[in-house]
């Protein structure tokens, strides 16, 4: 069975004049569709065709006529009557402003004249200002304090301190201790012979445990004894050290009494020396104190002359000001006067403007190109594709035809001879 051959392809041309005649319909309908009537309390806006534009196409010369709409605005009588006034009332202004403009040369030529107005003031008549001064008739103040007296600063001495004293008793408590000892060594003797007498009678033999105890008990007696004997040694030692300490602090004692009464007489002496200072200090204060209140009145005096000077001087410069502002003032009202009928003609003048006239936004319908060029690209692949598909339509016979020679080839060779 055979392939079928490809389709031929559209003419490019033909395809490219049918797309301009769809865009060319297409923009009319939009126009149409676009371009609505506006009906408003102000007017109407209504779009009316008054004519045709015609367009040739120049791939294959067809013609096509092409609608030219105008858009019609018409206001509502309300709004005519509105306009027709205004436009009287500009007319009227304008005439109006023409006549009055013939006014301004005569306005303007004659020269403008201020003798008649308010004069100024005169600087010449603000006087110069004096000043006193206070002049060196500065009083004479008192630098000086009459001497009260020199100071006291030596005191008597009232002789120096004990700083040590006898502390070395130990003799004494030696003769104490021996004495003592003195005295109380043959009752101790007694006392242990009554004891060994006492023992040997009782059968308490020596070296026994009976006659060691009863010799300890001895011993720690005599040992007390002994130890008391050296204390009360020690303490008549140290009755005899604080004997010695009470003197010493005794005559420290004095020596300060004496210092201190003499600090007393030189701190009295000093005190009086600083009060006869400070009453020849308060009296110099006060003679000073009179001499710069006199100053000050002098200065507050002189003030107030500057002052009332000043107060003058600034009275006529007022003066001067309120003539200057009137003065200003006049001219002001002149030129007042002056300018008004010059202003109004300007006024006139410049209120009628022309008007430019309203276009309405015109809506527009653009006609699409024709890809042309897209066309002819797809007509030459459509072109192309045809080609290849009738070689192939080519290649497959001329493959049938050779398999079927060699198909019966081969039957012939292999047939029995």
């Amino acid at each position: 069975m055979s392939t079928p051959k490809a389709p031929a392809p559209a003419d490019p041309k033909e395809t490219a004049s049918a797309q301009t005649s769809s865009n060319v319909m297409t923009a009319i309908a939009n126009q149409r569709l676009n371009n609505m009537n506006q009906i408003t309390p102000e007017g109407t806006l209504r779009y009316e065709q008054t004519d045709t534009y015609q367009i040739t196409d120049p791939l294959n010369n067809v013609t096509y006529d092409l609608p030219l709409m105008t858009a019609i605005q018409e206001l509502s009588p309300d709004q005519e009557a509105i306009q027709a006034q205004n436009r009287r009332s500009d007319l009227n202004l304008a005439t109006f402003a023409a006549d009055q403009s013939e006014k301004a040369n005569e306005l303007l030529s004659n020269p403008f004249d201020v003798s008649g107005l308010q004069a100024g003031g005169n600087p010449e008549s603000i006087g110069n200002v004096n000043l006193a001064k206070v002049g060196n008739n500065m009083p004479q103040l008192n630098g000086t304090i009459d001497n009260a007296g020199q100071i006291q600063r030596n005191l008597a001495d009232p002789g120096g301190i004990t700083r040590s004293y006898g502390t070395d008793f130990t003799a004494d408590r030696q003769r104490v201790e021996d004495a003592l000892m003195q005295r109380m060594n043959p009752l101790l003797d007694r006392r242990r012979d009554q004891l060994e007498a006492s023992l040997a009678n009782k059968g308490i033999q020596m070296g026994s445990e009976a006659y060691q105890n009863a010799m300890d008990d001895l011993n720690r007696g005599e040992n007390d004894a002994r130890f008391g004997a050296i204390l009360n040694a020690g303490q008549e030692q140290t009755r005899l050290a604080n004997l010695e300490a009470q003197r010493a602090g005794f005559e420290n004692a004095a020596q300060m009494q004496a210092y201190n009464q003499s600090m007393g007489a030189g701190t009295f002496a000093n005190q009086a020396q600083n009060q006869q200072f400070n009453q020849n200090l308060q009296r110099n204060l006060f003679a000073n104190q009179t001499a710069q209140q006199g100053f000050d009145n002098n200065i507050r005096a002189t003030t107030t002359d500057n002052q009332t000077a000043v107060t003058k001087q600034n009275a006529e410069i007022a003066k001067f000001n309120a003539l200057n502002a009137a003065r200003n003032q006049s001219l002001n009202e002149a030129f007042a006067v002056r300018n008004q009928p010059i202003n109004e003609i300007t006024a006139l003048l410049s209120g009628t403007n022309v008007q430019n006239p309203n276009f309405i936004n015109r809506n527009v319908s653009a006609i699409a190109n024709t890809d042309y060029a897209g066309i002819q690209a797809n007509y030459d692949q459509q072109m192309f594709n045809r080609a290849q598909a009738d070689n192939a339509y080519s290649n497959s016979l001329t493959g049938g035809l050779f398999s079927g020679a060699s198909n019966i080839g081969a039957a012939y060779l292999g047939a029995p001879r």
